[in-house]
């Protein structure tokens, strides 16, 4: 683990279809498509994903606050620019500094900041409707399910062989598969997004390069081995493309490419401050007696902050003076670009400090606002304030409102893809709609039931719904259940109740 990594690997700008395709086709491909395109890959990336359906979806999945009619408070989506746009500053000046270090040449110039901001756009994908609430509610779920359906003996569902149910051969799954949803993460769901489930024209699904995949596995891990870690970055499933990943890239197993932990610290300062403005304006925060909370102690951490107030009391007095109508959240957003702009200089300050951990793969702290005794006490802080969004009684009655839903929607489908189907007579991959868990099962999306059913080396649909094994049709409904916005989640749970009609 002490060799380091190389960054032309790291920004490996080959795409996941070119590992598979023979060379002949590559040639081709390189021959006779377009010659005049001025993008680098990593720009495609992003301008691949921007107009996706996953990526619209995040405007009506919860950031902090779910089920939102204002358009102040921030969504999944909101958040996701933001973080994409720190990423791609912060990779701005990264590519300078490798520039200086000579790790990188002049060609290779705008490749950085590019693939920052495509990963920093998708980095939730995967979050499930109510956020990591939606998360913890999917994990409890199968903890259950597991414990009361499963014959631990011979791992094998209790009903697989009885009539109508999954077949005995279908029925078994392994501990590493158990896992993935008993430790259901939404970053390995993003990478199942962007690689399989947002379909193109192919098993591929949007076909990253390797470079821009590689950043977005903040936790190069499956949840089969992730030694006790709470988060993972892979499924069981998608393990193959991962491993395809990583020796493509970082080269070592478990080890973090440089850019995760950009990512990772991108994400840390959008949110931070952001959750902090949105909270005063929802009136969780009170900003007054948080403001002087923070006043008084991010001084003694840094004496930096005492220039960094005496500004932001200017700008108060001003605002003062002017009478402006919300004194306070003017002040808030103030003090959140302030300590924005401050994070990234822990950030810059914490990377060329640990520049030789990290390009090894170990970074003391795990991420960037952690391995400094600064940077690290200034986040707790922040986080502190933070904190009083997610007691807020709206936010807690909302994640009631999504325990209820998600768990219930659990119920029902994966109660209905542990029954086998009737198939069209001519046609073996079409499914009859007769019972109930047939009509249930048509309304999981076409696009995942077909991406399921692939056959992804035979880049062919071979099998129907009833080849599918237990793991896989358990996946099928995390897919759907995990893609879902709050408000279709709550739409559909009300129609399958009866509460509403279609």
């Amino acid at each position: 683990m002490n060799s380091k990594m190389e960054w032309n690997k790291l920004l490996n700008n080959k795409r996941v279809r070119d590992l598979k395709q023979n060379s002949m086709s590559r040639v081709a491909i390189k021959k006779f498509g377009p010659s005049d395109d001025h993008r680098n890959e990593f720009e495609k990336d992003y301008d691949r994903i921007v107009s996706s359906s996953s990526v619209r979806r995040l405007q009506d999945k919860a950031q902090v606050f779910p089920l939102q009619e204002n358009d102040f408070t921030r969504t999944r989506l909101t958040h996701s620019l933001e973080v994409s746009a720190i990423a791609r500053s912060l990779g701005l000046w990264l590519e300078n500094v490798l520039i200086e270090k000579k790790e990188i040449n002049a060609s290779r110039i705008g490749e950085i900041p590019a693939l920052l901001a495509t990963s920093g756009l998708v980095h939730d994908l995967g979050n499930p409707p109510f956020g990591h609430y939606g998360e913890d509610v999917i994990k409890n779920w199968f903890k259950e399910w597991f414990e009361n359906n499963i014959d631990k003996e011979n791992m094998i569902y209790k009903m697989a062989g009885e009539e109508g149910f999954i077949g005995k051969d279908k029925g078994k799954i392994k501990i590493e598969e158990l896992s993935d949803f008993m430790t259901f993460d939404g970053n390995a769901q993003s990478l199942r997004i962007v690689s399989k489930l947002q379909f193109l024209n192919d098993q591929y699904g949007i076909n990253f390069t390797l470079g821009t995949l590689s950043s977005i596995i903040k936790y190069p891990w499956s949840s089969g081995e992730s030694e006790g870690k709470e988060k993972f970055g892979y499924f069981y499933k998608d393990k193959e493309l991962a491993l395809d990943i990583i020796n493509n890239t970082t080269e070592k197993e478990k080890r973090k490419n440089p850019l995760a932990y950009f990512l990772e610290a991108a994400d840390d300062i959008a949110y931070l401050g952001a959750d902090i403005e949105d909270g005063v304006k929802k009136k969780a925060i009170d900003w007054e007696t948080a403001y002087k909370l923070l006043k008084e102690e991010l001084p003694k951490i840094d004496v930096e902050f005492t220039e960094f107030f005496i500004e932001l009391d200017r700008k108060i007095e001003n605002a003062e003076k002017r009478k402006h109508p919300d004194k306070n959240l003017t002040s808030v957003q103030n003090f959140r670009v302030a300590i924005q702009g401050k994070l990234i200089k822990y950030i810059k300050l914490n990377f060329l400090n640990n520049y030789e951990n990290i390009i090894k793969g170990h970074l003391p702290g795990e991420d960037l606002l952690k391995c400094s005794s600064k940077s690290k006490k200034v986040r707790k802080v922040l986080s502190s304030i933070q904190a009083s969004c997610f007691s807020d009684k709206e936010v807690l009655t909302l994640e009631l409102v999504g325990d209820k839903v998600i768990n219930d929607l659990l119920d029902i489908f994966v109660n209905a893809i542990l029954k086998d189907v009737e198939v069209v007579e001519n046609d073996q991959r079409k499914m009859l709609a007769k019972k109930k868990h047939e009509k249930l099962i048509h309304m999981i999306s076409d696009n995942f039931l077909y991406i399921m059913v692939l056959d992804y080396h035979e880049n062919n649909s071979t099998k129907n719904f009833n080849d599918l094994n237990l793991y896989e049709r358990l996946l099928l409904v995390t897919d759907f259940i995990s893609g879902m916005t709050d408000s279709y989640a709550v739409d559909l749970h009300q129609k399958l109740s009866g509460v509403k009609l279609p």
